[in-house]
């Protein structure tokens, strides 16, 4: 296990990424922002979550549940603290200009809390990122190959998160192996129930906590295998998980690739 944050941190959010951090994202599928907003803007999102949550913030006796989810949330801290310029500038370096669409809400909110009780949603996953035969069914949506519909995971903290604060569980590298597995499947893909029961099959990978104060963001490769796990500290965890949506779908036969087109080919031997 790896508490994020050995490499890759920049203390204001203000630049370009590096190539050294490119290509980290294109191995490793992921990388780390700190302060890509301010703590008044986490603290005025926190103020709007913790008045929709059934429990008491200050009394800690009433966090009975391991995880309560809340959203889609489009108030202006959300909004503001996910469409900065330089956000917008780094999404063009990974995915390119123009193939991607702003976003409007952050999503749900798996608020975790402290409990002794065990959630129940911790396994090993893929995000998907567009509908099967049922819409409305969750577990019937699809990931293909050309990422159809996403470009991004992003997670972006609200709270600070240490690694007792239930830090999302990624694995380092494991986005070149769900390339090489979708490859084989064609446009239809999979659907997200058959893609998490394929992930026992793939090689182990290291895991990275994905902690970090307020304001950080991890930029995730829309392959990359993740997983929640219980609390273990003291104070409830706040993370958005939104995507980034992409405009069509991905380019793995063209040549001017971006680095998340690129670590797809990477992963299916095109490189």
């Amino acid at each position: 296990m790896d508490v994020s944050g050995w490499f890759f941190k920049r203390k204001i959010m203000s630049d370009m990424l590096s190539e050294k951090e490119i290509q980290h994202f294109i191995h490793s599928g992921f990388v780390r922002l700190d302060n890509t907003f301010s703590k008044e803007m986490a603290d005025a999102a926190l103020e709007i979550l913790w008045n929709d949550l059934p429990c008491d913030r200050s009394d800690p006796s009433s966090w009975v549940e391991p995880v309560i989810r809340l959203g889609m949330y489009a108030n202006e801290p959300f909004i503001n603290s996910i469409n900065s310029p330089d956000l917008y500038n780094v999404f063009d370096q990974l995915i390119g200009k123009d193939k991607w669409i702003p976003c409007r809400n952050v999503g749900t909110f798996p608020v975790r809390f402290p409990s002794v009780k065990q959630p129940n949603d911790t396994g090993k996953h893929v995000d998907a990122s567009f509908p099967g035969d049922d819409p409305n069914n969750f577990l019937e949506w699809r990931v293909n190959v050309k990422s159809k519909g996403r470009a991004l995971l992003m997670l972006i903290l609200y709270s600070d998160v240490s690694e007792y604060d239930a830090p999302t569980v990624i694995y380092e590298g494991s986005h070149m192996d769900i390339a090489q597995l979708l490859d084989k499947e064609g446009d239809s893909g999979l659907s997200f129930m058959e893609l998490a029961g394929k992930l026992d099959q793939l090689p182990e990978r290291k895991e990275v906590y994905a902690t970090g104060k307020a304001g950080t963001v991890y930029l995730c490769h829309p392959f990359l295998v993740h997983a929640a796990q219980p609390h273990k500290g003291s104070m409830p965890k706040f993370m958005a998980q939104p995507p980034l949506l992409l405009k069509g779908e991905l380019f793995i036969s063209d040549e001017a690739y971006s680095p998340v087109e690129k670590a797809i080919r990477l992963g299916i031997n095109r490189l």
